[in-house]
């Protein structure tokens, strides 16, 4: 059976989405398939069973169809540094800060490495879903173009576009890339797929019939838009959450880091009927609310500098509200910073917000590990990504919470722990059941609207 490779005609058209709906369809068909994507730029990222570390949407679908997540479906992975920099994550594991001319000048040596996993999966599986990156057809970076161009040629990946009608011109961006694309990529392209399409889906009969008779491709599908809000890649899709807050009672902030990191710890949050998540920049709007929450971060030190000069410190130091502080958040509330070996910043002491006593000590070794853990007397289910050391893995002092551990408010236990004592009356719900109910809902619906025949008998042939 053939691979698939899922273009998208430019960032964001929803191309993470729509692989995932994709592999979770076709193993509702009964074909054995996992997903896959070469180089993923994101700090958000998720532990496996194995404690190798990868990108969350290839660990999201791999879970959502009950196979194990792996360092194979993600094999290069690249988290935010310093000045330029990336942090490079290889076969799950940590390796190197890396500049990004120095990155690509060495792309040719990770390209075994990608062909290596990639292969492995095929031994495994019938099918592999790899999700592209960006635009396939940035003309001046395809010979480094690890996600796309190099996994449709070397494996002969069938393929298919994907579209944002949202950003306008689509018609130009469909073009665009097809011609662009390499002509023996060309002739396996199944079809380009419409995405988030808002309004009377009729209006666009015409449009579909100008991209099949002119462009000569076929349109599988125009998919309306809606909302999953769960398994985001990066804080840009994050920001484009919808909540229903009709009903809610408690206000949660949640401070918008410059370098924020593994924000999909708030998804049982946005999820949550009786909760108002908001992003917020600066204090009055954090004042406003009933709870305060500092995430994760890349850049611990550079989100302290921009935190205090918005005016937080003070603000955290006076609140009367309940702060939590998660893993980077965490690491903030102590008195001081140190990282005499720069591992994350070039700045060897840094005060912390003194919340908690004691100081943090940055280490070479990252902690990668997840499991069951106990905090704050609750059961959580949670995974740690770490180069900072303290003596303890979670704190409780007053209306003050941290801990290095993602997942907290995944635990029902700990939200309704939390929330009741903001707002008695609060009722909770099962995020685990939700989360499999919105899943199945949001591929029902992408089913619903493309052409799932089509595409199947493609990668059969």
């Amino acid at each position: 059976m053939n691979s698939l490779s899922v273009f998208g005609t430019s960032s964001d058209a929803g191309k993470s989405t729509l692989a995932f709906a994709i592999t979770y369809l076709l193993h509702k068909r009964g074909v054995k398939v996992a997903p896959f994507k070469a180089q993923n730029v994101s700090n958000n990222s998720q532990v496996c069973d194995t404690a190798e570390e990868i990108a969350q949407p290839q660990f999201f679908a791999a879970q959502a169809i009950k196979i194990e997540p792996s360092a194979l479906m993600n094999p290069i992975l690249l988290k935010s540094g310093a000045k330029n920099r990336a942090h490079l994550i290889l076969n799950g594991k940590s390796v190197a800060e890396k500049g990004v001319s120095e990155y690509y000048r060495d792309i040719k040596k990770l390209q075994p490495e990608v062909k290596k996993a990639f292969l492995a999966l095929k031994k495994e599986y019938e099918c592999i879903v790899a999700e592209g990156a960006g635009s396939p057809v940035e003309l001046n970076l395809m010979r480094k173009d690890l996600s796309n161009i190099y996994i449709a040629k070397t494996f002969n990946t069938k393929i298919i576009l994907v579209a944002d009608i949202e950003r306008g011109g689509v018609f130009a961006s469909i073009y665009g890339v097809y011609k662009l694309l390499p002509r023996t990529l060309r002739r396996n392209v199944i079809g380009v797929i419409i995405n988030k399409f808002r309004g009377d889906i009729r209006l666009f009969n015409k449009g579909v019939e100008i991209i099949q008779q002119h462009f000569k491709i076929k349109v599988l599908g125009v998919v309306p838009y809606r909302a999953l809000n769960l398994g985001f890649e990066d804080a840009q899709s994050m920001m484009n959450y919808t909540q229903d807050i009709s009903k809610a009672k408690i206000r949660v902030a949640l401070i918008k880091l410059p370098h924020i990191s593994n924000f999909t710890d708030f998804e049982p949050l946005i999820a949550d009927k009786e909760v108002a998540l908001s992003f917020v920049s600066n204090t009055q709007e954090a004042k406003m609310c009933d709870l305060i929450i500092v995430p994760g971060s890349k850049r611990v030190v550079d989100d302290i500098v921009w935190l205090k000069k918005q005016g937080f410190s003070k603000m955290l130091k006076c609140a009367k509200v309940p702060i939590v502080g998660i893993c980077g958040g965490y690491e903030m509330m102590f008195e001081k910073i140190i990282d005499t070996k720069n591992i994350e910043s070039s700045h060897k002491h840094t005060k912390g917000f003194a919340l908690f006593k004691g100081d943090i000590i940055f280490k070479k070794r990252k902690v990668v590990k997840k499991g069951e853990y106990r905090l704050f007397g609750c059961s959580v289910s949670g995974y740690e990504i770490h180069n900072a050391r303290a003596e303890k893995i979670a704190i409780k002092k007053g209306n003050l919470y941290g801990t290095f551990v993602h997942g907290l408010f995944d635990s029902d236990e700990f939200r309704k722990k939390i929330f009741t004592k903001i707002y008695p009356k609060y009722r909770g719900y099962n995020f685990l059941k939700y989360k499999e109910k919105s899943i199945s809902k949001f591929c029902k619906h992408i089913d619903e609207h493309i052409d799932m025949d089509t595409l199947f008998c493609a990668l059969k042939n």
